[in-house]
């Protein structure tokens, strides 16, 4: 390879890194705003102008960092330039392509893991090409690695999981049983002294620790800090404490609004100043290796890498436009909304629609943990218990549906342990120069700080433990792929050089262009998606009214599903039957929310409207009982073609085309009825389609007779028999559906 082709390699590494920057920054958002976009302590725009204003401030910091990415995971003398130049190549593009493949399924992993982990499987790969074309085996590696370093940060990021949980959950259920839940009745030099203690906590490992590289502090003040640390603690605690009361009762501030802002803003900064490294270190390591390398006059072969051994700090301008690029990712990637939007799901206090499915093993943990906690609580003396128990207790509130989207994940209590907690956990590793999982830390304090607070109740703990089970999931999963990816690409370049950069540079700029449009795509459809509403008011007119769009929405789907369904068996296309069985299926899945929801619907009737519950509850049971039809036609369907069966015979097809004919001129009746609200034509419209049930038994007694004469298919025929069967109770279902709405909108 000539220098210009290095060059070309520097600048395709530096595009790589703000493409880096972009895809990161939509991964690591979660660590920095999802305590303040869950508690709604501020506003959406406060909070973003505060973590900007971190990253900012945080970027500058980051200097001493940089060094991971050349020496921390290999020993560079052992590599000439010409194999560097390979393994952070190889380490860019799989990093892209990995941190790019998780934003879009909205999961949060560890840029730190990722890049740690690419750059040890580059560098094996390259390390044992060297190795084996010198004839030497496995056991020289150990030369090559920096073992030492890089199992000391490994262990670090794998530690960092159970410290964050165990710290996040212990500090929460302190503060929790000193505090309560109805915080705000407490005196006012309770928040005072929680204030001066999380203030204190920040300020110290933020403006000391987290920002000692940036010399933010004369000098002298920083010697007499380190000196004097005890000393310096006791009068911050003093001061902030003073502080947090004068605000609270002179200017009626709401103390934990203030820890919130501050713990934003330490946070954002803790994470550019630990991350940058992620994104932005391989190519700074690379365009120093190149000005070393054309400085030197010796070939790219020839020329060792001794150089990146020593400490450099990079400019400062580097790091301000790194911090740049961030803030303006942060403000307009929707990516990283999506992530956020998983963190906080799974930490919120009260119970809803869970996103994640419970699994063996969730399930298995939720019991025995269960066992564990009833023989403890055994053990605790019951008057303890109690008064433990009495400082956990949450009024209930109801809130109509409408309003649920406004609501806080969780309260400012638990919004400010979930800052300070993880702010001072990251300072401190940055202060140690030990690239921590900041993803790690964030998620793991909140789920922690999550089960102090007794968000995981029986109702939602199965869920909740799932969801994070297939978040350190992929965790794992992020750490085998990027070593494994990382390898087989730094040996395909090692291979085929050019031609190969050239390949996989376009292949992950086409990738991550299609993973954009795809996701833009899924944004609007989920904007545009319909879907059924819970039941808000408290009177048999108002659910009447309210339930009629829920009624017509899911008539009008469950028609086209049925129609698709027919049409795909005529055509034996197992692509669209599988289409309308999820889409059966969300339909199905909503009418079952409606039912989770019941109990919220009673507790808010009152006294006069108790008989509406008994409207809604079978309401909800005919429409499951509609859905539930129109499901098991639909995966009949697809499991019969997706089973290579025979096609349904000519015969067969005409009957189901004509059944389905009538069945969307009776579903599209009753669409625009309930959607016009025109309940007086209840009783012609069940009077005139009273033919329809006789309609399907005459396609019955000529399946009969033709299975007599000619039929020669055993599974065609039970097929056909089942959609028919299926089709005669989808009917019953919905004529009664249809008279108990008579019933009660004549009354």
């Amino acid at each position: 390879m000539g220098e210009n082709l290095y060059f070309f390699m520097v600048v395709a590494l530096a595009v790589l890194a703000i493409t880096d920057l972009v895809v990161g920054v939509s991964n690591d958002a979660v660590n920095f705003l999802n305590s303040a976009i869950g508690s709604k302590a501020i506003s959406f725009k406060t909070i973003m102008i505060v973590a900007s204003v971190g990253i900012a401030f945080g970027a500058m910091s980051s200097s001493g960092m940089m060094e991971v990415a050349r020496k921390g995971i290999f020993n560079p003398g052992e590599f000439v330039f010409a194999e560097i130049i390979i393994i952070f190549m190889a380490v860019m593009i799989t990093d892209i392509l990995l941190l790019d493949f998780f934003n879009t399924l909205g999961m949060p992993t560890s840029t730190t893991v990722s890049i740690v982990f690419e750059l040890l499987g580059a560098a094996v790969a390259i390390s044992l090409v060297k190795i084996f074309d010198n004839g030497g085996g496995f056991q020289e590696l150990s030369g090559y690695i920096n073992t030492d370093k890089a199992t000391q940060i490994i262990l670090g990021i794998l530690l960092s999981v159970v410290v964050a949980f165990s710290v996040g959950a212990l500090i929460q259920f302190i503060t929790r049983v000193l505090i309560s839940f109805k915080f705000t009745e407490k005196a006012k030099w309770v928040g005072a002294v929680f204030g001066g203690f999380a203030i204190t906590a920040i300020v110290y490992f933020i403006l000391v620790k987290g920002l000692k590289s940036a010399a933010v502090l004369p000098e002298e003040v920083t010697v007499w800090v380190a000196t004097n640390q005890f000393l310096f603690l006791l009068g911050n605690f003093v001061l902030w404490t003073l502080l947090s009361w004068s605000v609270t009762v002179f200017f009626k501030i709401n103390i934990y609004k203030v820890i919130i802002v501050l713990g934003t803003f330490a946070l954002a900064m803790a994470f550019a100043g630990n991350d940058l490294v992620n994104f932005i270190g391989v190519p700074l390591a690379a365009m120093e290796s190149f000005n070393a390398y054309t400085a030197s006059g010796k070939l790219a072969q020839d020329f060792t890498m001794e150089g990146l051994s020593a400490a450099v700090y990079t400019p400062k301008y580097l790091l301000l436009a790194s911090g740049m690029i961030m803030v303006v990712t942060l403000w307009f990637s929707s990516k990283a909304k999506a992530v956020v939007k998983t963190s906080v799901d799974l930490s919120r206090q009260d119970e809803g629609d869970e996103r994640f499915s419970p699994n063996f093993l969730s399930r298995q943990i939720v019991k025995y943990t269960i066992k564990a906690s009833e023989n403890l609580a055994g053990i605790i003396p019951i008057s303890i218990s109690k008064k433990i128990d009495a400082q956990f207790e949450k009024p209930y509130v109801y809130v109509p549906k409408s309003k649920s989207q406004d609501l806080p994940a969780f309260d400012l209590v638990r919004a400010s342990v979930n800052l300070m907690v993880a702010s001072v956990l990251i300072s401190l590793a940055t202060s140690m120069k030990l690239p921590l999982s900041t993803t790690y830390v964030t998620f793991m304090v909140a789920m922690g700080t999550s089960l102090a607070d007794r968000a995981w109740g029986p109702e939602s703990a199965v869920y909740r433990v799932a969801g994070v089970l297939n978040v350190i999931g992929g965790w794992f999963f992020t750490a085998f792929s990027a070593f494994v990816a990382a390898a087989i690409i730094a040996y395909v370049i090692h291979l085929m050089g050019f031609a190969a950069i050239v390949i996989l540079l376009i292949l992950a700029f086409l990738l991550i262009g299609k993973n954009y449009i795809s996701h833009n795509k899924k944004v609007k459809e989920t904007k545009l998606e319909e879907k059924l509403q819970k039941a808000e008011s408290n009177s048999i007119n108002g659910v009447i009214e309210e339930s009629s769009a829920n009624i017509s929405m899911a008539i009008r789907r469950a028609n086209k599903i049925y129609t698709q369904t027919i049409d795909g068996l005529a055509k034996h296309d197992a692509d669209r039957l599988k289409k309308s069985r999820k889409g059966i299926q969300k339909l199905n899945n909503e009418v079952e929310g409606l039912r989770d929801n019941i109990f919220y619907f009673i507790k808010n009737l009152d006294d006069s409207s108790v008989g509406t519950s008994n409207f809604y509850i079978t309401v909800l049971g005919y429409l499951q009982d509609m859905t539930q039809s129109v499901e098991n036609i639909s995966k009949a369907s697809y499991k019969h073609v997706n089973n290579n069966h025979k096609k349904l015979r000519f015969n067969q097809i005409k009957d189901l085309k004509e059944t389905d004919g009538f069945m969307e001129q009776f579903f599209g009746d009753i669409e625009a009825l309930f959607g016009d609200k025109s309940f007086a034509a209840l009783t012609p419209l069940i009077a005139d389609n009273q033919n329809l049930f006789e309609k399907v038994e005459q396609k019955i007694q000529k399946q009969v007779e033709r299975t007599r004469s000619d039929e020669s298919s055993p599974k065609n025929t039970a097929l056909y028999f089942s959609l028919l069967l299926e089709t005669k109770d989808l009917l019953v279902a919905t004529m009664n559906l249809l008279e108990i709405y008579n019933e009660y909108a004549e009354a």
